[in-house]
């Protein structure tokens, strides 16, 4: 059976495993929208008795995963409006990591901004080679969100400052000693790997991947959110200044920012 949520196309099989594609051309951006889609989605796979799996993926040749926030989004944004939205984002982003199934990101495409944060919510990540990761906020004169989620999966902190200071783009393969990964595949393999492993997991006692998955957000906590929510604040407080418009402006004109520092 086949169900559309907005942006998101969840196909359950006989197995019980739900394959859901993100699909927003050209690259995945996450708007507001988005995040509502995520929490029907949710709703929808809690809702199903059947799932026993997820596996999070987009279109094959997709020019991304999840290709960041769209920035279109920011255009004139308040510092106030920023505020409202994140009250909106902090009631979706956190259902997706408490699912009661676990979800198996297949990553075979860039992940950006929001994109990195939601392959961490996934509990396994099954990644192209030469897919990229890019954490850019800061290019935006914004800052990002999930070195919290990164720290609580214990990737290493010298790197997660890397990609948060610098914005720079890194390879599956470059981070793979980070064990952010489960998997570093060949692209044309990543969406086999993710199938092979969502088959081994519904072929368990229901119950008892949903009691694993429970264990497994208790043992992660939730001090990951207290970071976010922090560089949440710090972000709507930088929008009131000139070089967050600036650094919005330049990437939808595709040119480089000019900071002046205020």
């Amino acid at each position: 059976m086949q169900h559309k949520f907005g942006s998101f196309t969840m196909t359950v099989d006989v197995d019980g495993v739900a394959s859901v594609v993100f699909s927003r051309p050209p690259v995945n951006a996450v708007s507001i929208s988005v995040y509502e889609d995520i929490g029907a989605l949710c709703g929808a796979i809690e809702a199903e008795p059947e799932i026993r799996v997820v596996v999070l993926t987009a279109p094959d040749g997709a020019k991304a995963w999840c290709g960041g926030a769209d920035l279109n989004d920011f255009v004139g944004m308040t510092s106030e409006k920023r505020k409202e939205r994140y009250r909106f984002i902090n009631e979706q982003i956190p259902r997706l990591g408490n699912l009661e199934r676990p979800i198996i990101a297949a990553i075979n495409g860039a992940a950006i901004g929001v994109g990195v944060i939601l392959a961490a919510l996934c509990d396994l990540r099954i990644a192209a080679e030469d897919a990229v990761f890019a954490c850019p906020e800061i290019d935006y004169g914004l800052v990002g969100g999930g070195s919290g989620l990164l720290a609580s999966l214990n990737v290493p902190q010298a790197k997660i400052r890397e990609m948060y200071f610098t914005g720079e783009r890194f390879t599956a393969r470059q981070l793979e000693t980070t064990g952010f990964f489960n998997y570093v595949v060949p692209r044309a393999d990543v969406q086999a790997k993710a199938m092979e492993l969502a088959r081994t997991i519904a072929g368990k006692s229901l119950p008892a991947i949903r009691a694993r998955k429970v264990a497994s957000i208790a043992e992660a906590g939730q001090d990951w959110m207290d970071t976010y929510l922090d560089c949440q604040a710090l972000s709507a407080d930088l929008v009131a200044g000139i070089d967050s418009g600036e650094g919005v402006r330049a990437f939808l004109e595709g040119r480089r920012a000019r900071f002046i520092d205020r």
